[in-house]
C-alpha cells in the first residue's frame, strides 16, 4: 500500500496536540450561513385543518405555493491569525450531519476544535437534506422517501464491533478487541443519526459546489458518503479545492472522470482497521484505490494513510471519534504541513 510522506507515516514522532492547546483561541469570527437550492413551486395539493399546539385554535393549512428548497447550511470559526493558506471545509458521511466534527460522543474536543487550534478558519456542513439544511416535501421535491440507521446497523457498518456482538443492552455487547471507538459512549453517538435519501446526490452535489464557490480556495476533508461529493468538488473546481483529506471515503467519481483535471490538487486518504474481511469496505477501498492511482498516472498526487500499517491499530470508522482521534489528526495536519498547505 502506497503510503504518504515517511514523517507521516510514522518514522518520525507526530506531536498529537497543537501547540496552542489549552489556550483560548483567539476568533475573529463565528457565523452561519445557507447556500445553495432553488426556488420550487408546488401545486394541487388539498387543504386541511391543523393544529399547531395542544389548545391552540385550528386553521387552515394550505400546502401549495412558492419554497425554497435544496439549500445547505454552513457554520463557520474564523481565527484571528490563522496559520492555514485556506480555509478548511468539513463534509460528514450518510446519515449524519456536521456534529460528526464536534465534540465527540463521550465529550472529548472533536477534530473542529483540533484543526481550529493548528490554525485553520474551520467550515462545518450539513449536506443538503440534512440536519439545519433541512429536507423537502416527497415525492413532490425530493424523488423516493428518506431512510434511516438501524442502531445495530452502525455497530457493524462502522467496524465498532461484529455482528453477533450487537445487543440492545450496552453491558451486553462486544466490540472488536482493541477497538479505539469509545464504546460507553455508543447510545449518545446514534443520537447524532438523521434520516437520508438514496435519491438526492445530484442536489448534495450542487449545494457543495456552491459552497465552494463562495468560500474557496480551501481544503476539504470528507469522510465516508462524503468522499464521493469531495473528489467530484475538486473534479468540478481543481482551481478552488486546494487539497482533499478524505477519511474512509466510500464512491468515487465516474470511471469517465478526467483525473488530469486534479493532478495538481493533491489528495490523502485515510484508513482505520477491521477492513480484512468485510466486504462493504474491501469493495469500497478498492476503488478508491483505483482512483488514486489514476490521480498518480495523471502526474498528481494521492496518498494513503494507513494506520494499521504504521502500527496503529483498534481504529474504527468514526476516526475522528476514537480514543486516538487526536494522535490521527495530527498525522494529518503534518501532511498538510509538508504539501505546503500552511503559512
Amino acid at each position: 500500500m502506497l503510503c504518504c510522506a515517511s514523517s507521516v507515516c510514522g518514522t518520525t514522532a507526530v506531536k498529537a496536540q497543537p501547540a496552542t492547546d489549552g489556550e483560548p483561541l483567539q476568533v475573529r469570527e463565528i457565523g452561519s450561513f445557507h447556500v445553495g437550492g432553488r426556488l420550487a413551486t408546488i401545486s394541487g395539493l388539498p387543504e386541511r385543518e391543523i393544529t399547531l399546539l395542544p389548545g391552540a385554535p385550528s386553521m387552515r393549512l394550505n400546502p401549495n405555493g412558492e419554497f425554497w428548497v435544496e439549500q445547505m447550511y454552513a457554520q463557520y470559526v474564523r481565527l484571528a491569525d490563522p496559520r492555514a493558506r485556506y480555509p478548511l471545509l468539513m463534509w460528514h458521511g450518510g446519515g449524519l450531519t456536521g456534529v460528526t466534527w464536534e465534540t465527540t460522543p463521550d465529550g472529548r474536543p472533536g477534530w473542529q476544535m483540533f484543526f481550529l487550534r493548528a490554525g485553520h478558519d474551520v467550515y462545518v456542513s450539513d449536506a443538503m437534506e440534512r440536519g439545519r439544511s433541512g429536507w423537502n416535501r416527497f415525492p413532490e421535491i425530493f424523488a423516493g422517501e428518506p431512510i434511516w440507521r438501524t442502531m445495530s446497523e452502525g455497530w457493524t457498518l462502522f467496524r465498532i464491533g461484529p455482528a453477533d456482538g450487537w445487543n440492545i443492552d450496552p453491558a451486553q455487547r462486544r466490540a472488536f478487541e482493541g477497538t479505539r471507538f469509545p464504546v460507553p459512549a455508543y447510545n449518545p453517538f446514534v443520537m447524532q443519526g438523521v434520516p437520508r435519501w438514496t435519491t438526492t446526490d445530484r442536489q448534495v452535489m450542487a449545494a457543495y459546489d456552491a459552497l465552494v464557490q463562495r468560500v474557496c480556495p480551501c481544503v476539504v476533508m470528507v469522510h465516508s458518503q462524503g468522499g464521493y461529493f469531495g473528489f467530484n468538488a475538486a473534479l468540478n473546481a481543481p482551481d478552488k479545492v486546494k487539497a482533499v483529506i478524505a477519511v474512509e471515503p466510500y464512491a468515487t467519481p465516474d470511471a469517465s472522470a478526467d483525473a488530469a483535471r486534479v493532478k495538481d490538487v493533491p489528495h490523502l486518504v485515510v484508513w482505520g482497521d477491521f477492513l480484512e474481511g468485510n466486504a462493504f469496505w474491501t469493495g469500497g477501498r478498492s476503488k478508491v484505490t483505483v482512483w488514486q492511482e489514476r490521480i498518480r498516472a495523471a502526474g498528481g498526487v494521492a496518498d494513503t494513510l494507513d494506520l494499521p500499517a504504521e502500527g496503529i491499530r483498534g481504529n474504527s470508522h468514526m476516526l475522528m471519534m476514537d480514543t486516538n482521534s487526536d494522535d490521527v489528526a495530527a498525522r494529518v495536519q503534518q501532511w498538510m504541513e509538508q504539501r505546503g498547505l500552511m503559512r
